[in-house]
């Protein structure tokens, strides 16, 4: 599959943005049992490094043409063929060191369950055409294309880089899409156009899923209104694994849940509201290179294995999940996840800087901005440059504040909450 020696096994960080072709080669690899790694195209010299140092890549792939003469060289068995693990996709969590998240390589058994959990929870079939609007590096996006197409259907959106709602809108016009997968700012952003444009027919819509960030009410609502009956589902997962998933009819009666527990998999809190998933043997992980995280994560349950990610909420008396908080060091931006500790951490590399708190601030359009507190002789023109060299488009502060100190709790922590602006 490529001049380097690849073997089941291997490593092959993908650092492009999304084509048919990066799609195909991502679903060659799991069926080679390699582990693609999608990140960001983005990412600046800065992250690349400080990201694919721990995971060791036995390739990394930068342009398009390294994924065709890729995609040309699979072996016609390996194409579009049974996935014998999960992308290697990575978070930062509350450490703000970026970690590989594993699954290992499933058998035959373990990995035709991953197939068919997704395939059976959300339908897939071979005459679905699933609308991509979000980048193929995020998991969502890239789980439910390639659920689309090893059911047998087709992916389309995959030409238009970036979200422009007008696009999006021809698209749904021109190719009549069964499924989609939102956040909550692509639907802001199309509810907002089709008031100036008019809505679309959205009549072959069989399949429309939310996640990524808290859904505005409003929004929710004109979504539920707009598609089909029973086409618009919420789902609550993170990037190691999937939680709960919700029909809309289900939320009109529970306002704010996130749904029940996915099928085979069971919910149980801590005292302190820690949420944690049993799950079945294939939707199992580790933290590559960090088995201290690994056991951390994980804890032995009456139902299984179960794991956290440290998000806390509450279930009511049928089993529906409500969000009390996701991480309280994230920031969900237009439906990224960013961790102020590691923006944080590229920050404080500069000479200027002698302390600083990255947070939110609820922002009408994106969720939440990225906001800085800053304390130190650099400017802001100067320290924006920096961020710029080394921190992709989403995890630089959008607003910049210059303090002479942090407030802090007794014990040193930052009290982000009387940080300017996010109270």
């Amino acid at each position: 599959m490529s001049h380097i020696e690849l073997r089941e096994g291997s490593r092959v960080a993908l650092l492009v943005p999304g084509s048919p072709g990066y799609l195909d080669l991502v679903m060659s690899l799991l069926a080679a049992g390699m582990a693609p790694i999608p990140l960001d195209p983005r990412l600046t010299a800065y992250e690349r490094e400080r990201v694919l140092g721990p995971l060791e890549p036995d390739l990394v792939v930068e342009t398009d043409a390294q994924v065709a003469e890729m995609v040309a060289n699979t072996p016609d068995r390996f194409r579009r063929g049974l996935p014998r693990r999960r992308p290697m996709h990575c978070t930062s969590g509350t450490t703000g060191t970026p970690k590989g998240v594993d699954s290992g390589l499933l058998g035959d058994e373990l990995a035709t369950a991953l197939v068919a959990e997704e395939r059976d929870l959300w339908g897939f079939r071979d005459s679905d055409v699933n609308l991509v609007l979000s980048p193929l590096h995020h998991s969502a996006p890239l789980r439910f294309a390639m659920g689309t197409v090893l059911a047998g259907g087709r992916v389309a959106g995959l030409d238009q880089p970036g979200f422009d709602p007008a696009r999006v809108t021809e698209t749904i016009e021109r190719e009549r899409p069964t499924s989609m997968f939102c956040v909550p700012t692509h639907l802001q952003r199309l509810f907002t156009h089709w008031d100036q444009v008019g809505v679309p027919d959205l009549s072959s819509f069989r399949l429309v899923a939310h996640a990524g960030a808290p859904c505005p009410v409003a929004i929710k609502r004109r979504l539920v209104e707009l598609f089909p009956d029973g086409s618009t589902w919420e789902f609550y997962g993170s990037t190691e694994g999937q939680f709960t998933a919700c029909r809309s009819e289900e939320w009109l009666e529970r306002p704010g849940t996130v749904g029940r527990a996915r099928p085979g998999r069971t919910l149980t809190l801590d005292a302190d509201g820690t949420i944690w998933c049993a799950v079945p043997e294939h939707a199992r992980f580790s933290y590559v290179g960090d088995p201290g995280k690994t056991a951390a994560a994980w804890r032995d349950t009456p139902d299984g294995p179960a794991f956290t990610v440290g998000d806390v909420g509450r279930l009511d008396e049928d089993g529906y999940l409500y969000l009390d908080g996701r991480r309280a060091d994230l920031v969900i931006t237009g439906g990224v996840n960013v961790y102020p500790l590691e923006v944080e951490h590229a920050l404080r590399e500069h000479p200027g800087v002698e302390d600083v708190a990255v947070y939110g601030v609820p922002d009408e359009h994106w969720g939440y901005r990225v906001c800085a507190a800053v304390v130190g002789s650099v400017g802001e023109a100067e320290l924006a440059a920096f961020a710029r060299e080394r921190l992709a488009p989403p995890k630089r502060p959008k607003t910049w504040t210059f303090l002479d100190d942090l407030p802090r709790t007794l014990t040193g922590k930052v009290r982000r909450h009387d940080l300017p602006g996010a109270g």
